[in-house]
C-alpha cells in the first residue's frame, strides 16, 4: 500500500472513530454536539479536498518499480475520495436540516 492509500485509510478511520467517539460521549446539548460535528466534518471534508487534489496533481509520487499498480491504487483512492467527499456533503446535509427542525 503506498503512502497515499494509507493516508486516506487512516484519514478515513480517524474520521468516524472520532465523530461515532464524539457522539457517544458527548455531555452537551444536541445542537451543540451538531454544531461540532458539523465543524469537525467541514475540517475533515477540507483535508479530504487536498489528499484528493494532490493525487490529480500527481504529488503523491509512485516509484518506478510499482508504477502501474501505484496508478491503479491512485486511481481507486480517487474514485474514493470522491465517494467519501459526496457521503460527507450529505452527512453535513443532514445535520443542518436537523438543525432547523
Amino acid at each position: 500500500m503506498n503512502r497515499g492509500s494509507s493516508n486516506l485509510l487512516a484519514f478515513v478511520l480517524g474520521a468516524a472513530t472520532g465523530a461515532i467517539l464524539g457522539i457517544l460521549y458527548a455531555p452537551d446539548k444536541g445542537s451543540n454536539t451538531r454544531d461540532k460535528l458539523s465543524y469537525q466534518l467541514d475540517k475533515y471534508k477540507k483535508q479530504l479536498e487536498d489528499l484528493l487534489e494532490d493525487l490529480i496533481n500527481g504529488k503523491v509520487e509512485v516509484s518506478s518499480s510499482a508504477k502501474e499498480e501505484g496508478k491503479k491504487v491512485v486511481s481507486d483512492a480517487r474514485k474514493k475520495a470522491e465517494q467519501l467527499l459526496t457521503d460527507v456533503d450529505d452527512l453535513i446535509g443532514q445535520i443542518k436540516s436537523g438543525e432547523k427542525a
